[in-house]
């Protein structure tokens, strides 16, 4: 995940996807897309469960670089409980975006710094992070995109090392690829320091969306690399890696979309086994699904090698949008399947966002849903021992989303069954408000606005954009909201 007509962020990368922005956006102009949490005031507990979402706070050090009043926490990663860290955009004086990253230490967040050469780099002045991964406390990796002097938008990535952060790079091969101007880096996987993965798309010669892939091999990128075998199957032009997930060095598996001879969008997926990236190949069982115009995998995450899944959506014969939810078991992808019991839920629009696995076979995706009603609802769905259960509307946010317009947006697993889930929800004014929800033991719990985020968000518009969660009940999350002034701040909490 990245405006509308408003902004470029997070957000306007997925809006295709997501009905209930659209309107939003259309009456707000919306963009989507302090001091140690351990000070915070006494925060809400969910009784039912024990866990307690901390007082969401205004990033550290944001209030210094954001003079254009326009910031997001776009991306986040914890590698342990107090172990995490946060990367986004800003607006610096001059009115150009910039990006920051920031780093917590054993629970006490530090200042929100820029990254160290990319303002040097970005002469076009729009940058932000995109993808983070955090291996372990003090060794992370982000990336993202900025515009170079010839206009051009290109992939960076940085990385930290013993809690110091270095200076960006431009993701080696990839200028040679992107010589249409114009490449997105979506998503980023790092399963021990030093070892990454990140994938994306470029435009290429004759201005066609190309598929991406790169990787770090202890501590030195390789060269970027359009994903093998995409080209025979791209071929009217669209296609991209949208999420990669590595459970270990040179063990990985990405997910995306192309385009077919008839223009019609296709999900794909492409392995890499022992540092090779092998062929990628339609999403089984995707096309026969896929009536319509459109099937994609939007996020994909891995327990072990060869043992991943995948959440995204596909057209069916009607028009309508399914959430789509696939499983790799032991290097064998099975065919993918309407998400168990959307369809009763679902009347013309559902999709799944994001995936996570807490362990092989154990994953759970969230999404939205359009209800009889016309309104869009937030969807989350669990596998338990290789089996996908029903799908299920998020537990308690129907009474808060009394505007209508509500969906998951992040999810993370730090065990299985163990999981929490991000993202937004109109209430009866209106206003856009930020949600979370923590499963338990395989049980979804009733969701929260995030504590502390109605003192904050002051204007009306917020959203949790990421969450990351080290260990069960362990769990990050960040994303925005706009204060009294009108001005977007980037917003960080915790789940101890």
């Amino acid at each position: 995940m990245e405006g509308f007509a408003c902004e470029s962020g997070l957000m306007g990368r997925i809006i295709t996807a997501r009905v209930f922005v659209a309107s939003v956006a259309g009456a707000l102009c919306l963009a989507m897309p302090a001091g140690a949490l351990a000070s915070a005031p006494p925060a809400r507990r969910d009784v039912t469960t024990g866990v307690t979402w901390r007082h969401a706070k205004k990033v550290p050090g944001t209030a210094a670089l954001n003079a254009g009043g326009f910031a997001e926490v776009t991306a986040l990663s914890c590698a342990s409980a107090g172990n995490c860290a946060a990367g986004g955009y800003y607006h610096d004086g001059s009115g150009l975006t910039q990006s920051f990253v920031v780093s917590e230490r054993n629970g006490s967040w530090a200042k929100a710094r820029e990254i160290r050469r990319l303002v040097a780099m970005n002469i076009g002045g729009r940058a932000e992070v995109t993808a983070m991964s955090c291996p372990s406390a003090g060794n992370c990796a982000a990336g993202g995109t900025y515009i170079d002097g010839a206009g051009s938008q290109q992939v960076f990535t940085v990385s930290e090392k013993d809690g110091a952060w270095g200076k960006a790079i431009k993701i080696p091969g990839s200028g040679r690829l992107n010589t249409g101007g114009f490449a997105d880096l979506n998503s980023m996987s790092c399963p021990s320091p030093g070892n990454c993965a990140v994938g994306g798309d470029y435009a290429d010669a004759s201005g066609f969306e190309q598929a991406f892939v790169a990787a770090e091999r202890d501590g030195t990128w390789g060269k970027a690399i359009t994903v093998p075998g995409v080209l025979a199957l791209n071929l009217f032009g669209q296609a991209s890696v949208s999420s990669v997930s590595c459970p270990a060095a040179g063990d990985c598996a990405a997910g995306g979309s192309y385009s077919d001879s008839n223009g019609d969008l296709q999900a794909f997926v492409v392995s890499e086994r022992n540092g090779t990236w092998g062929k990628a190949f339609p999403l089984p069982g995707a096309r026969k699904l896929n009536a319509g115009v459109r099937a994609e995998v939007n996020s994909v995450s891995c327990a072990s090698a060869g043992n991943c899944a995948v959440a995204g959506d596909y057209t069916d014969g009607a028009g309508n949008l399914q959430a789509l939810v696939a499983s790799e078991r032991n290097g064998t992808w099975g065919k993918a399947i309407r998400a168990p019991g959307s369809a009763v839920l679902n009347k013309g629009f559902a999709l799944l966002m994001s995936v996570s696995c807490g362990a092989a076979g154990d994953c759970s995706a969230g999404g939205d849903y359009t209800d009889g009603a016309g309104h869009v609802q937030a969807l989350v769905v669990s596998e338990r021992n290789g089996a996908w259960g029903k799908a299920i509307g998020v537990p308690g946010l129907g009474p808060l989303n009394a505007g209508g317009t509500a969906l998951v947006l992040s999810v993370s697993c730090g065990a299985a069954g163990n999981c929490a889930a991000g993202g937004a929800y109109t209430d009866a004014a209106g206003h856009l408000q930020a949600f979370v929800a923590s499963q338990q033991d395989g049980h979804w719990r009733t969701a929260q606005e995030v504590p502390g985020s109605a003192a904050l968000n002051a204007s009306g518009l917020a959203a949790v954009l990421a969450v990351s969660c080290a260990a069960a009940s362990r769990c990050g999350a960040g994303g925005f909201y706009l204060d009294a002034a009108g001005h977007r701040q980037a917003f960080i909490t915790e789940e101890r």
